[in-house]
Order: C-alpha cells, then sequence, then structure tokens
C-alpha cells in the first residue's frame, strides 16, 4: 500500500514525471497512482500561467525528449540583431531580447512568436507601442526601456529623428516608438510657432566712448527644420549670437546722441543684418527692438542737466520774445495816441477809472470840468 505514489495535477498545471532523473511522461491535469517501492519517481509541476518554462534544462530535455515536449512547448532563439515579441492567445506577453533564448508553453493558450529583424525595422508598429506603453500601468514599458526609445513630438513643434549621429526624417506630433538596440535613437524637437528672444545686458561702448547697457527683444520662427539642423550645430544659440553682434555693430559707429534721437534706425539696421542669414538658414525673422538703454549714473546727471539748460535756454528766449512783443505793442499805442488826441483822451478817462477804484473818498475842485481835465493828464 505504501508502495504507490499518489500525484494530483491541476487544471492550469503540467507534470513531468521523471524516473531516475529521465523524464518519462508529461502528465495532464488529473489524479494518478504509480508503483514506486525504490523511491525512484518524481513529480515536477509547472504552472500554465506562466508563459515561460520553469525548468532551467527544458531546452535540453527538449532535445533529449522532444517527442514528449513538443507538444507541449516550443523553444525561442533570438539572434544579436532580432528581438521577439511573444503573444499568447493574440495578446502580449513578453519580449525576448537579442541574443536570448527561452522555452514557452504552447497550452492551454495560443502561442505566437513574431520576430524582429533590428537592423531593418526601426520604428515600434503604432498598435504595439500602445500595447506596450499605454497599458497595463506602464509595467511593460519598465521591462523595455533598454529596448525601445520613445518620445513625444508636442503639438506645433517638429521632430527631428537621429540614428546614431545621422539625420533620418522628420516626426509629426504625437508619440513615436523605436528599437534601439545597438543603436543610439534620439529626437529633437523644434517649435515652429513664432518665439521671442531677449538680448539683455550688453555692455557696449558707443564711437564717442559713452558706455551703455542695453536690452533687444526679437522674435523669430523657425520654417525649416532640416536646414536649421543641418547647418547648424545650435540653432537657438546662433540666432542669439548674430542679434547680439549686429546690436554690437550698430551702437558702436554711433554716437550717444545719434542713438538716443533715432533708436527705430538702430532697430532696422540690426533687423538688416541679420534677417538674411536668419533666411539661410531656416528661420525667418518678424521684428527688432531696442527695448532698453540704460545710461550710468555720471551720464544720467550730465544728461539731465544738458536738458535742465535747454529747457532753460529756450524759457529765456519765449520770455525775451515776450517782452519784445510787449514793447512793440505799447509803441504802435503811443504811436497812435500821438497821431489821434480823441484816442489820447480815452486813454486818460480809462486811467481814471482805475484811479477811483483805488480810493476810498475823492475831493473835487474846479467842477466836473477839473476831474475830467486835470485830475488824470498823459502828457506826450
Amino acid at each position: 500500500m505504501f508502495t504507490y505514489k499518489r500525484i494530483v495535477v491541476a487544471q492550469h498545471e503540467r507534470g513531468f514525471l521523471f524516473r531516475d532523473s529521465q523524464l518519462i511522461q508529461v502528465l495532464e491535469p488529473g489524479v494518478y497512482r504509480h508503483f514506486d517501492p525504490f523511491g525512484r519517481l518524481r513529480i515536477e509541476l509547472h504552472d500554465l500561467g506562466q508563459a515561460v518554462c520553469a525548468n532551467k534544462n527544458a531546452e535540453l530535455l527538449m532535445q533529449s525528449a522532444g517527442d514528449l515536449l513538443t507538444p507541449y512547448l516550443e523553444k525561442v532563439v533570438m539572434s544579436d540583431r532580432q528581438i521577439g515579441l511573444v503573444y499568447r492567445d493574440d495578446k502580449f506577453v513578453e519580449l525576448v531580447a537579442p541574443g536570448e533564448r527561452k522555452v514557452y508553453w504552447k497550452v492551454p493558450y495560443a502561442l505566437r512568436v513574431e520576430q524582429i529583424d533590428l537592423q531593418n525595422d526601426l520604428p515600434v508598429p503604432k498598435e504595439l507601442a500602445d500595447a506596450l506603453f499605454r497599458t497595463r500601468g506602464g509595467v511593460v514599458a519598465r521591462e523595455m526601456q533598454a529596448y525601445v526609445y520613445t518620445a513625444e513630438v508636442m503639438d506645433q513643434s517638429v521632430g527631428l529623428l537621429v540614428v546614431d549621429g545621422e539625420f533620418v526624417h522628420t516626426l509629426k506630433p504625437g508619440f513615436h516608438a523605436f528599437w534601439a538596440v545597438k543603436r543610439h535613437v534620439t529626437v529633437e524637437q523644434l517649435d515652429t510657432r513664432v518665439q521671442a528672444m531677449e538680448v539683455q545686458g550688453q555692455e557696449i561702448l558707443t564711437r564717442d566712448k559713452v558706455s551703455l547697457r542695453l536690452n533687444l527683444g526679437a522674435q523669430y520662427q523657425v520654417v525649416d527644420p532640416v536646414k536649421a539642423r543641418s547647418q547648424l550645430q545650435q540653432p537657438l544659440d546662433w540666432i542669439y549670437r548674430e542679434l547680439q553682434f549686429a546690436l554690437r555693430q550698430a551702437v558702436g559707429s554711433r554716437d550717444l546722441d545719434k542713438l538716443l534721437e533715432d533708436k527705430e534706425r538702430v532697430d532696422r539696421e540690426v533687423f538688416d543684418k541679420v534677417a538674411d542669414k536668419a533666411a539661410e538658414n531656416g528661420f525667418v525673422l518678424r521684428s527688432v527692438g531696442l527695448k532698453d538703454v540704460i545710461l550710468p549714473g555720471e551720464m544720467k546727471e550730465i544728461l539731465n542737466q544738458v536738458v535742465q539748460a535747454e529747457k532753460a535756454a529756450q524759457a529765456n528766449v519765449i520770455k525775451r520774445r515776450e517782452e519784445t512783443a510787449a514793447t512793440r505793442s505799447l509803441l504802435n499805442t503811443a504811436k497812435l495816441m500821438d497821431e489821434n488826441p480823441t484816442l489820447l483822451r480815452l486813454k486818460e478817462l480809462e486811467t481814471l477809472e482805475k484811479v477811483t477804484d483805488k480810493v476810498d473818498r475823492l475831493t473835487v475842485f474846479g467842477g466836473l470840468d477839473g476831474v475830467l481835465k486835470d485830475t488824470v493828464k498823459i502828457n506826450v
């Protein structure tokens, strides 16, 4: 009774039955009784929920007992330039890395292994990329980081795909994935919207040796990303330097007074110097504007004094002009009164009226004629 061994294989399991360490049978689900008086039998149970056969010697067992294992197991071998995608019932399970060897269960699910040639296949198919990186909480994505390069090109941008330092083609906005085994894959992005650039804190000497701190603002747009990338190592740094050099040339060739009088001309000169070069390298320069002109403290005081002196001189000229006009008016009035006695008499009466407004009491001698003729008299 005790010489029989009872073996139970569950529905989700398969059993490897060994006698003297030699595989003799693959057990389906069920209950088995084997006569084993000397303990020569050994059972090894395998969970079919795991896609990979847990026996570390499964590949050797398939060579020695292939007739028993072939209905249940499949060997998958990848070369150094291949990568394998394992599916069970058309659902992705795992990835087989280049040069890796594994043995998978073919039951109870339909096993399918898709081999990808990494030399010829660069992009990961969209359906596969979505299944790998946008499902299962990112678990698969973490497992494949060593084999796949992913990039998301933002809206209003253009992606530049570079493989082993060589530009391949442009990418539209969206999510992209590429096989990155034994190759270096990167995606550079350039924003195609109109962008602003600030050239700040530029210490520049004018032609008359005045030190200024200048801030310049510019707007530009990338219209040909391929040309910008192929001709310039750092496109944005390049346009910054060009604006900087053009500003220094425009300011250094002018005196301070000329610069302050016509800043718009400086803007036009900087724009003209950079716009053509930018067009040759895939950019369009939209506008340039000199924002701030910051003078040293002592120069501010000098300019304030100059402005004050100019305003004082202008006020003095205006004052003298008004005095001259008033004197000329008095002279004309005197000539008219000299030529017209009636006008002279009216002026006397006007003066009399003003005098009477200034006094409280007026004592009159000689009657009304004395008031009219003797109180106020203008001698010409």
